[in-house]
Order: C-alpha cells, then sequence, then structure tokens
C-alpha cells in the first residue's frame, strides 16, 4: 500500500491543454473517487497515474517516489478497465495469472495467490473456464483477480461498471467496496456516475473542463457544495438552483422568477438586491399553506418516493416526497424550502456565498 501525490499535474494534447494544475493528495488505504462528466480528464489523470499517459507538466508520486519517468510495469500498480481486457483463449485462472508468470514467479507462489484472488471474488468453480463463458459481472471479477494476484501499491479502476446492467451495477460497487474493505489497498477509481462516487468513495474529487471544483467526503459535497457546478452535479435527482436576487427587509428572504418568495434564514452583509442563485436538494422541499404556489408537471412515483415536476415562477423545480400523495399533472401545490438546508450561490461567479 502508499500514498499517491498528484502535484501542479498538467496535460496538453499538441497545444490544446486538458488537465489545468491538479493537485489531490490520496494517503494510504484510501478510496478516492475521480467524478465528472464526460471530457473533463478524469481518466486522463487515471492514464497518467498508471503511467499510460506522459505528463506534460507537474509531478506524481507513489508511495513517496517520483514517477513521472517510470514505465508502467515499474510503478507497481494495477488497473481495472472498462471493457475488462481479458485475453480471449485463456482459462480465468491463466487470466489472472499472466502477470505474474511474465516477471517468471514460480509456479506455487502463482498457485497460491490465484486461488486466494479466486475466493475472495468466488470464482473458485470458474478457473477453468474462458471468458466467452463467463457473464458480465463474472468477466468484471477476473479483471479485478487479476489486479488482486498483481498484490499493487495502488488498485486503478476506469469505469469498469460501465457495461453492466443496473442491478448488476449496484452488486458489483458493494463488492468493490467491500473487497477494499478487506484488502485496504489504495485505490483511485474513475466514474461519471455520481451515485457510484456518493456510495463508495472515502473522499470524492469532482473535476470539470479539466481543474479539480472540489475535494472532500461524500456527504460534505452534498452539503457543503463549494460551487454551482457542484450542487447542481452531486445528487440525484440534482439540487434545485433558482435565479433571482436577495431580499432583506428587516427578515433575509429571496425573490425568484415572477416575484415569487422563498425564505431564507441569513444573508451575506450588505447583500439587499443581490443577485444570486437559490439552491434547494429536491427532498427539502414540504408542502405547507405559507409556501409558493407551483403548477405540477410529471409525477413519477418510484415505490419507497414521488418525485414531483413542477413549474414555481416560471421555473422548472423537482421536489421529492416519501409519503404517497395522490398528485395529478396540473394540479396547484405549495412548496415550502426548509431554509436551514438552504444554499445561496454568486450569481457572476458560481461560487458559494455565506452569511
Amino acid at each position: 500500500m502508499a500514498t499517491v501525490g498528484i502535484h501542479d499535474v498538467r496535460k496538453a494534447f499538441g497545444l490544446t491543454p486538458v488537465i489545468h494544475g491538479v493537485d489531490v493528495d490520496i494517503a494510504d488505504g484510501e478510496f478516492v473517487v475521480l467524478v465528472g462528466p464526460s471530457g473533463c480528464g478524469k481518466s486522463t489523470l487515471l492514464r497518467m497515474i498508471a503511467g499510460l499517459e506522459n505528463i506534460t507538466g507537474g509531478e506524481i508520486t507513489i508511495g513517496g517516489r517520483v514517477v513521472n519517468n517510470l514505465p508502467p510495469k515499474e510503478r507497481d500498480v494495477a488497473m481495472v478497465f472498462q471493457n475488462y481486457a481479458l485475453y480471449p483463449h485463456m482459462t480465468v485462472a491463466a487470466n489472472m495469472a499472466f502477470s505474474m508468470k511474465l516477471r517468471g514467479a514460480p509456479k506455487n507462489e502463482i498457485d497460491t495467490r490465484v486461488n486466494r484472488a479466486a475466493a475472495i471474488l468466488g470464482l473458485g468453480p470458474y478457473l477453468e473456464r474462458y471468458p466467452r463463458q463467463l457473464s458480465g459481472g463474472q468477466r468484471q471479477r477476473v479483471a479485478m483477480g487479476r489486479a488482486i494476484v498483481r498484490d499493487p501499491q495502488v488498485f486503478l479502476f476506469d469505469e469498469p461498471l460501465s457495461n453492466l446492467d443496473a442491478k448488476l451495477r449496484v452488486q458489483m460497487r458493494t463488492e468493490i467496496k467491500e473487497l477494499h474493505q478487506r484488502l485496504k489497498t489504495t485505490t483511485v477509481y474513475v466514474t461519471h456516475d455520481q451515485i457510484e462516487a456518493m456510495t463508495m468513495a472515502d473522499k470524492i474529487v469532482v473535476m470539470h473542463d479539466g481543474i479539480v471544483e472540489q475535494i472532500g467526503s461524500p456527504l460534505e459535497l452534498y452539503d457543503k457544495p463549494a460551487n454551482q457546478f457542484v450542487a447542481g452535479f452531486i445528487g440525484s435527482p440534482a439540487m434545485n438552483l433558482i435565479k433571482g436576487k436577495i431580499v432583506v427587509n428587516g427578515v433575509a428572504s429571496f425573490e425568484g422568477p415572477n416575484g415569487v418568495k422563498l425564505p431564507l434564514g441569513s444573508a451575506p452583509e450588505n447583500s439587499n438586491g443581490r443577485p444570486a442563485v437559490y439552491g434547494i436538494r429536491p427532498e427539502h422541499f414540504t408542502i405547507a399553506d405559507d409556501g409558493a404556489e407551483a403548477e405540477i408537471v410529471v409525477v413519477e412515483p418510484t415505490g419507497s418516493e414521488t418525485q414531483v415536476f413542477a413549474k414555481l415562477g416560471g421555473d422548472e423545480v423537482v421536489a421529492v416526497f416519501r409519503e404517497r400523495h395522490k398528485f395529478n399533472p396540473g394540479d396547484k401545490i405549495r412548496l415550502k424550502p426548509d431554509q436551514s438546508v438552504v444554499h445561496l450561490f454568486d450569481e457572476a461567479t458560481g461560487k458559494r456565498l455565506t452569511a
């Protein structure tokens, strides 16, 4: 196991910069998820850690050793790819053992490690099968087993669950987290799925357009997003973001589109009339007589909760209720945000405002 240091790392393809000075410190044994939309640079950063992409500037360390110019095989990392990357003509056991055979490891050591990894992943009955005889989830377990057999300092996962169906993704993310808790190997995991990030990570790195927007624990990012991008990206359904202005007239409030009044617990100093963006999570709406009037557009029952899409002053918002209501499109309801969990962002910069 080892620490990973990413210090002012930059990457350009020709004259086009794609990573703009990223800084991330990953502790020994930590499970860190790089998350962001497609094209944000997260997979490129992972490939630079692995040595599959050259670094344009900055420094990457693994276990305190600078690895900028080391080839992948000398970095003591193991990567699990999105497409499994298994050899179709080899059995499960041979796929898992391949890297150790290349290193000339003794057969008894190879067999011991392969059997140990197979036991951890429940692959014992499948060691003599070929990849074509396995399901998608089993193939991904083989790819993980190949990484475990190497006993690396760092595991690197590049969107490993993207090719699996929804139910299997949920099962596999639990298995990967359990695997990390058992092995305690430093892990860097890339995904565009913020639910994966929230459920698996010790620490999340949110990336956008080649920069780091925020680093923190899942609940830190959820409860106190640093800016409007993080607020809208973390959470499903996403946070409602309503443009308007702060009004301070004895009591602080927020004026949204078409004069809609929304409650504020407090406001920054000298902010009366300041343009801002009002953020409220869907689950923080309640139905109350003193709420703002909204017209229901779509109702989506999921069983455990009901998602309601409604027009509030001309803007569409989503509210989530655990209680079962008989809502119909066109109905008028009054939505009241919980002012203790309201977020305010500067309209120009998108940065979080604090009272």
